[in-house]
């Protein structure tokens, strides 16, 4: 009996080991599964940060989103998100434009009445299209620091055109990093030009500009982009008359660093951003 005992512990205790190893396996996350990843995991465009004493480049990172908001012009400078099938769905557009009350004390609020009678719409930064997994996630891209004063054929046309082509990509088989912004001071609206609206308090931008970074679903995604992967990037006029094409706006990523100042991509090795954003995108549209 001892001798027995002796040879059928180690055996019991080689099959549990067996057991925990195939149960860690099954267990383990597929790195090919869809999720919901870092909206800064490329990096903050203009180092904003969550302090009150820098109202013109103040951080507000959502769930849903990241931005740097600036007081004075009554909108964001940049707008970043991840877009992935985890955040795609059938939740409903909610359509509640909000003042953000999480933005310091004392700050102005636009509101959804801010835009009335201006002929500029309120042009969605992180589109609602692109969070529909629920209505919290497509509730939050109504809120108005997430908005610019917008030209309608520009807003409803133009840049919703490559608003679509992304989650084509998406549905490709793709994720994405997206980060868009504008700059510049007056556009053209269905009213004509103006500078400002909501009595000066809302600066209207002369710009808008997008980039697109198209990866594989995947893990460690800053690391995996190289000198080959996709980035589509666009700077378009705030204008009604724009071309309801947005490819004819494609340009170069170090184009639009030159034009506002901001250091895209910098979680991207220097090597690999030194050749992506030089580059201007040359790939299908739809």
């Amino acid at each position: 009996m001892t001798c027995f005992r002796f040879s059928f512990a180690p055996r019991w205790a080689l099959l549990g080991a067996t057991l925990l190893l195939l149960g860690c396996g099954q267990d383990a996350p597929d790195p090919t599964a869809p999720t919901r990843d870092d909206h800064l995991a490329l990096g903050n465009p203009s180092g904003a940060i969550t302090d009150a004493t820098q109202p013109t480049n103040y951080l507000i990172v959502r769930p849903q989103y990241a931005l740097s908001y600036h007081r004075d012009r009554g909108t964001p400078n940049w707008v970043s998100w991840h877009l992935s099938p985890a955040w795609l769905g059938t939740a409903a557009r909610q359509d509640n434009f909000t003042a953000d009350n999480t933005l310091p004390t004392g700050w102005y609020r636009p509101t959804s009445s801010s835009y009335t009678g201006s002929g500029f719409d309120r042009g969605h930064q992180c589109p609602s299209a692109d969070r529909t997994a629920s209505a919290a996630d497509n509730a939050a891209t109504f809120v108005l620091s997430n908005i610019i004063p917008q030209a309608p054929n520009n807003n409803q046309r133009t840049w919703v055109g490559l608003e679509n082509y992304s989650r084509t990509l998406v549905g490709q088989g793709n994720e994405l990093y997206i980060i868009c912004g504008s700059y510049g001071r007056g556009g053209t609206g269905s009213e004509g030009r103006a500078t400002t609206i909501d009595q000066g308090r809302i600066t209207v931008p002369a710009r808008c500009w997008k980039v697109v970074v198209v990866l594989p679903i995947g893990t460690n995604d800053a690391s995996r982009i190289t000198s080959s992967t996709r980035v589509i990037a666009i700077d378009l006029p705030n204008s009604n008359t724009v071309n309801e094409d947005w490819s004819r706006y494609r340009t170069s990523v170090d184009a639009i660093e030159q034009a506002t100042g901001l250091d895209l991509l910098s979680a991207v090795s220097t090597a690999v951003q030194a050749t992506l954003e030089a580059q201007v995108d040359k790939g299908p549209t739809q």
